[in-house]
């Protein structure tokens, strides 16, 4: 049976009501094969933790992007809060260790496939809308998802560079140039310094793994600063 307790210790969160933690990670399947102890699966609670998250990865591009639009807010978004995305931050959990499974779905390799750890993942975030309310949901995906956004992982989605190119030509005359100014570390673990310049006048800094992701933040930071 998994350990929930190691579960909340690792996570530093402490329900209140257990059983709907628990619930979070109890699949269809096992509820089938144990039906005599009368337990509910995460299905409902994937239902209403889908919504929460979308409702806060929705506040904090809107507050933290405002040189988006609507149309490049949804697509962002929607890169954030689908299957593949889910599936990394449930993995970076080790959320698989927690599901409780029938055996013929654990035999079947349930325990490590996409959809399951999705949804598994958006349950839990519905139990802890229930259990502690929104505002413990929003220090949660401030711990976990949001640092994915600002460290650039879902960066190829918004192409800030374009964004930035296309702001500057809207006045005649205005040229965007990029310099990688400095590198640092040994050639596994590079970090570049980008920064970006218009007309000859530095307007945004960026520090990245790559030059491309360098330049793309010293973009983001100059829209940034234009969007204030």
């Amino acid at each position: 049976m998994s350990d929930f307790k190691e579960l909340q210790d690792k996570l530093g969160i402490v329900f209140q009501n257990e059983q709907l933690l628990r619930q979070a990670f109890t699949h269809s399947s096992y509820v089938n094969e144990h039906r005599k102890k009368k337990l509910t699966d995460n299905e409902r609670l994937e239902f209403l933790g889908d919504a929460v998250l979308e409702l806060g990865v929705s506040q904090y591009l809107y507050r933290e992007y405002a040189e988006l639009a609507e149309g490049d807010l949804t697509k962002l978004r929607a890169s954030i809060v689908c299957e593949p995305a889910l599936v990394r931050f449930a993995e970076s959990l080790d959320f698989s260790k927690y599901v409780l499974l029938g055996k013929g779905e654990e035999m079947t390799g349930g325990r490590n496939r996409p959809a399951l750890l999705a949804d598994v993942f958006e349950a839990f975030i519905g139990a802890l809308y229930l259990d502690q309310g929104y505002d413990k949901v929003i220090t949660f995906l401030r711990s976990y998802v949001y640092p994915e956004i600002t460290t650039g992982a879902f960066s190829h989605t918004m192409d800030y560079k374009s964004q930035l190119q296309e702001t500057a030509q809207q006045s005649k005359n205005r040229l965007v140039e990029y310099d990688i100014v400095d590198e640092k570390g040994p050639a596994h673990d590079r970090e570049f310094f980008s920064v970006v310049t218009i007309n000859g006048k530095t307007v945004g800094k960026g520090i990245g793994r790559t030059k491309k992701e360098a330049e793309q933040r010293a973009a983001k930071q100059a829209l940034d600063s234009m969007f204030r």
